[in-house]
């Protein structure tokens, strides 16, 4: 396949690229273009499975699924995980219903026009650097999960443990390759055209660990459904 690459995150009114990728949830491949012609989807682009501020972005969607497809809105999720250690997890962690792709890779990220930033000692030029310094002024807010708002690194480890989340071979090569690979959820109509996105890469730095509230995905979705 050839691999198509954006300059920046894909926009409302950009054409969504064809990615082919390898189904989690059942066997085969599963396409952007399944869903062409027949009904819009959000399409979900995280990191790998052992970022736990995806896992918990992985649930949301999931959880708004129903909703979606009420609404005709199929969703679409693709982590930066390697296809057998993926379905290990889910077979242990299923999430009813979830239509999922594994991508390490990150083609589709990529495709997408999702950076993954460069860590360095004390540049910045978001979204392609990122200080340590930047990085550990920020601060992660889950207050029904973390005891106070953390910088990204305790929070990540306190969560880990939480979870009590044991990091693989696998996990730990996805990590060193695209520890600050950013996501996104893209809604793309059944013309294959982005109609809303929320992005890591937005805000200068301020989505980042952040997600769409199940609120704004479902607004979205209202407006993409004629």
């Amino acid at each position: 396949m050839e691999e198509y690459r954006s300059s920046g995150p894909l926009q409302p009114g950009d054409r969504a690229p064809n990615v082919v990728l390898d189904a989690i949830t059942h066997e085969g491949k599963i396409a952007i273009d399944d869903f062409r012609g027949r009904k819009p989807v959000l399409v979900g682009l995280f990191r790998g499975l052992q970022c736990p501020f995806c896992r918990r972005q992985i649930a949301t969607m999931a959880q708004l699924k129903a909703a979606l497809n009420e609404k005709g809105v199929e969703s679409l999720t693709v982590v930066n995980t390697p296809i057998e250690r993926a379905r290990l997890y889910f077979r242990y962690h299923p999430l009813p219903n979830l239509l999922a792709a594994a991508d390490p890779e990150r083609v589709s990220h990529r495709a997408f026009g999702l950076p993954n930033p460069e860590f360095t000692e004390d540049e910045d030029d978001w979204p392609h650097k990122i200080s340590m310094q930047t990085i550990m002024s920020m601060r992660v807010e889950l207050p029904d999960e973390l005891p106070e708002p953390m910088n990204p690194m305790a929070a990540s480890e306190y969560l880990q443990q939480a979870d009590g989340y044991e990091m693989t071979e696998d996990d730990n090569r996805m990590a060193a390759t695209a520890m600050a690979q950013l996501v996104g959820e893209f809604l793309i109509d059944r013309d294959g055209v982005v109609r809303w996105s929320f992005t890591e890469a937005a805000g200068g730095g301020s989505n980042m660990f952040r997600a769409p509230t199940p609120e704004e995905v479902m607004s979205a979705a209202s407006q993409v459904v004629h």
